[in-house]
């Protein structure tokens, strides 16, 4: 039987082709045994939101029907199912949008951001959180401290991509950084690399708006490779050697050489965006007489409770990040502000249940 506060239906905003969103009304989801329904309140705009809004499609991915989009969300559980013991009503809880198998290899192995059998929320034909209500299976499910913002717990996706690709990377304390573009993902990526103790982070955009946003979260050095040559300037900076490691977050082929050349010898490259094109020219001669070693950064696994804690420690200023707020009702033009990237825009959130 449904509780009594919970409405039978709800708002959700679908994308009935790329770039038009229309609110519908549809029936509250009823939890699975082992699923919670989560009231969501707050989702954070992503690129690949913004790229299905405009393109329909990312890589293999393509929008053949109706879709809901957001991924990165908290809010709080409403309703449980019959197995669940972990959580309750009311808990206040961040969501980790990839629903794995838990059956397949890689998920046997902890890498099961590499299922090949994952429902990722937003991802078609998988229907996002741009919604008022939404179920879950209960292991994907994460308490949060009552002090923690549901915008911030929202921010842990993103921020789950930088502890990845820190993990992935071994990143260490005592150590240089460089990380080319400051959008969400990189700025969010700064406040990872921060958390795991790195000395020098050295970061690279086109706006300045979004270099002053990473140096308020702990980067050291912040170039405008509009007015200057990111290479040449993090090779001054490090007195001509090059940082140990380097992370291409903003999905751009120049950024993405520019990183490869900014490392040391021996140095660690990361590919954390994803470009528009399947090939990009990369000096493979450099790459062997560097014994460069490169990484790639596919989503993230194993990631949710440290982000939680991390953010929880407020060590990192992520609300200034948040520049753009919208109603469920006005998702639309949320999706257009993330689209055209106005200046003075940094991340753009929606609200489904009221601000």
């Amino acid at each position: 039987m449904r509780h009594q506060e919970i409405p039978e239906t709800m708002k959700a905003a679908v994308m009935t082709e790329p770039g038009s969103i229309r609110i519908e009304e549809q029936p509250v989801p009823e939890p699975a045994p082992d699923e919670v329904l989560v009231k969501v309140m707050a989702v954070g705009v992503c690129g690949s939101d913004v790229h299905y809004f405009e393109h329909g499609r990312i890589g293999r991915f393509v929008v053949e029907k109706p879709i809901i989009l957001g991924h990165e969300c908290a809010g709080i559980i409403a309703a449980v199912g019959a197995d669940v013991t972990r959580l309750k009503e009311g808990d206040r809880v961040a969501i980790e949008p990839g629903v794995t198998c838990g059956r397949c290899p890689a998920c046997k192995e902890g890498r099961y951001n590499l299922c090949p059998d994952v429902q990722f929320l937003a991802t078609p034909p998988v229907d996002g959180a741009f919604v008022q209500y939404m179920t879950i299976r209960e292991d994907m499910v994460f308490p949060i401290p009552d002090h923690l913002s549901f915008e911030e717990a929202a921010m842990n996706e993103p921020f789950s991509v930088g502890i990845h690709a820190a993990r992935r990377s071994k990143l260490a304390p005592g150590t240089t950084l460089a990380i080319m573009g400051m959008g969400p993902v990189g700025l969010m990526a700064v406040a990872a690399a921060k958390s795991f103790g790195v000395d020098r982070i050295i970061v690279t955009d086109l706006e300045e708006v979004r270099l002053e946003a990473a140096l308020r979260l702990g980067a050291t050095h912040a170039i405008n490779v509009r007015k200057e040559d990111a290479v040449q300037a993090i090779r001054e900076l490090t007195n001509g050697i090059g940082v140990d490691t380097a992370w291409e977050t903003a999905g751009n082929p120049k950024a993405l050489q520019s990183a490869l050349y900014s490392l040391r010898r021996g140095g660690k490259l990361a590919i954390v965006g994803l470009p528009a094109q399947d090939e990009i020219a990369l000096n493979v001669p450099f790459i062997a007489d560097n014994e460069v070693d490169l990484y790639g950064i596919f989503r993230y696994a194993n990631t949710y409770p440290a982000g939680i804690e991390f953010l929880a420690s407020g060590q990192h200023d992520v609300m200034s990040l948040i520049t753009d707020r919208y109603d469920l009702e006005e998702t639309q033009q949320a999706m257009e502000r993330a689209l055209h990237n106005k200046s003075g825009s940094l991340k753009v959130m929606v609200y489904p249940n009221g601000r």
